[in-house]
């Protein structure tokens, strides 16, 4: 069972096209000016099974980002769901995370669900740095990442360019 606060199908605002969103339950980071506080809390949502939300993806048609709160907060439950919806569905994932890239990727725990995702958006949210002109992104310092290419190369490939 995962945590979820809320699903978001058909929209256009996290990642390319429409896409199905789901908006995982906890968050460490508790960012300033976060768009969506009510994540923070890591008992907040309801349960839902990985059926009921491949289910929900199926229906849809539509790639998937995960977003919250923090799709890592719960990397092993997300991995399984994210693997899941690559083998049975083929889809693309991106995911949007408060931790850096150099912080996940030191991480053995954070690696399976990494594996699994197409394109990272990472860093947390700053105030200070807020743009409501960015694609995909709500703070210059956010960066959007290839995750195969950077897995594969053994460094960061950042295509946040890609979005402007």
């Amino acid at each position: 069972m995962l945590r979820i606060l809320q699903i978001s199908e058909g929209t256009s605002v996290d990642g390319p096209g429409l896409r199905t969103s789901i908006y995982f339950a906890g968050c460490p980071h508790r960012c300033e000016g976060c768009h969506n506080p009510q994540s923070w809390n890591p008992d907040g949502g309801e349960e839902m099974s990985e059926e009921e939300l491949l289910s929900i993806i199926a229906y849809n048609d539509f790639p998937v980002t995960f977003t919250g709160g923090d799709p890592f907060f719960r990397p092993d439950a997300v991995a399984h769901l994210a693997r899941r919806i690559k083998d049975e569905q083929h889809r693309n994932i991106w995911c949007y995370t408060g931790y850096r890239w150099e912080q996940l990727i030191q991480e053995p725990r954070f690696r399976p669900l990494l594996e699994q995702i197409d394109v990272l958006v990472d860093s947390p949210f700053i105030l200070a740095q807020r743009n409501i002109q960015l694609r995909f992104r709500g703070s210059e310092n956010q960066r959007i990442i290839d995750v195969p290419a950077s897995l594969q190369q053994g460094t960061m490939v950042d295509i946040t360019d890609s979005y402007q």
